[in-house]
């Protein structure tokens, strides 16, 4: 029996999990890697070194290849269209994918779908974000007992700017505070397209996260919280606490229905803000695994990663049940303790049920180079034991 060979682009740590993920099932897989220290370049055997946005590179590297998907969303949409011209599966396709490529497309397009989303509008230059903000000033002065979603006094700011294509953990973000903050005319610098949109005094971050199949068989994993902090994922704890039943059926459908009228082949995460009414308003989409879901790993019955694989191949779906009443994830941040192996001993000692997952990267401040996954029957003590475990691997706690 001849086993697929999956082609992924990129080669960073969703890359090395999904990689994983394929083993048991016999997959094969071949990588285009930016570096041969990349991390999935670490364990994956057939690597490509090479630049993807390419497009003599990426028809070479899709030789052999049963199909196509990604570790990320940088891969130009001419490109993945010109290898479906070419005969090659590409999934998700462009067609889908661009709707996480561009914020204005997919801006645009959800409006078009009637999917709540903060209010928003491309804009220009730092006089159009001025001119957007009074919108909002004026909107919320004609709506009795509303801010108009924002947090702002009366003049429509704060406003959050985004680049529409690029912006990843904060970065290609700016929150300008006033009409006359200089902040607001620095993402205009880079002569590309700049994306407005309310600041939403929202009461916490959700995430519903789905997987689709080309024949439409569709799953939905259950609607996790998703704590940042500095605009970077810190902890996600799933189920989201206190979510009721009705509002949970509501994200997952919403993130189920976004995905078919998207045609998307593969794990899709819609990042939600639960506002303080308790309406769901849709913030980012992202068309591969994603850290909102890497509870999965242990927590689940089938993860993300494995899903996605599946449903890349067309292959029946897993039950995406959790396996536990609570499981949390925390980031492993790097920080100033560079030796991370040598914690194991006190992490594992600790804690025999704690699940370590390193990515093989460099120990830099701040940079993800692993996340623990931790499951119980207590919400304060599943929290408090991956809080610990993450805090000790960076070297932030030492007892």
């Amino acid at each position: 029996m001849t086993f697929p060979v999956v082609g992924m682009v990129g080669g960073g740590q969703l890359a090395r999990m999904t990689h994983e993920a394929g083993i048991p099932l016999g997959i094969r897989f071949k990588l285009l890697s930016d570096t041969p220290q990349d991390s999935a370049a670490q364990v994956v055997s057939d690597v490509v070194v090479g630049d993807h946005r390419d497009l003599d590179t990426l028809r070479s590297f899709a030789r052999g290849c049963d199909v196509i998907t990604f570790d990320h969303e940088h891969v130009p949409t001419e490109h993945l269209r010109a290898l479906e011209a070419d005969g090659i599966p590409v999934r998700p396709g462009p067609d889908a994918l661009v709707h996480a490529q561009d914020k204005g497309v997919m801006r645009a397009r959800l409006t078009a779908l009637g999917v709540p989303a903060p209010r928003h509008r491309v804009v220009s230059d730092a006089a159009d974000v001025a001119a957007f903000a009074a919108e909002g000033a004026e909107g919320a002065e004609g709506a009795e007992g509303s801010d108009g979603g924002g947090d702002g006094a009366g003049d429509g700011f704060p406003v959050v700017l985004k680049t529409v294509r690029g912006g990843y953990d904060g970065k290609g973000v700016w929150i300008v505070r006033g009409p006359r903050d200089p902040v607001a005319a620095e993402p205009f610098k880079a002569g590309v397209p700049v994306l407005a949109e309310e600041k939403v005094d929202f009461a916490r971050e959700l995430a519903a996260n789905v997987v689709r199949s080309p024949h439409g068989q569709a799953v939905a994993y259950p609607v996790v919280e998703s704590i940042q902090v500095d605009g970077v994922c810190d902890t996600v704890i799933a189920p989201a606490p206190g979510l009721s039943g009705e509002a949970a059926s509501h994200a997952q459908e919403l993130a189920l229905r976004v995905a078919d009228e998207l045609g998307v082949v593969g794990h899709l995460a819609v990042e939600l803000f639960e506002t303080r009414d308790g309406r769901l308003l849709v913030n980012e989409l992202a068309m591969r695994p994603h850290n909102s879901g890497h509870w999965t790993q242990d927590g689940a019955v089938t993860s993300q990663f494995a899903n996605h694989v599946r449903a890349v191949l067309d292959l029946p779906l897993g039950d995406p049940r959790a396996r536990a009443p609570w499981t949390v994830m925390a980031n492993v941040l790097g920080g100033d303790f560079p030796d991370m192996y040598s914690a194991y001993l006190h992490c594992m000692a600790r804690d025999p049920g704690l699940k370590i997952h390193m990515y093989g990267k460099d120990v830099k401040p701040g940079r993800k180079v692993g996340h623990v996954n931790v499951y119980g029957d207590d919400l304060q003590a599943t929290r408090d034991r991956a809080a610990h475990a993450a805090g000790y691997l960076r070297g932030t706690i030492t007892d």
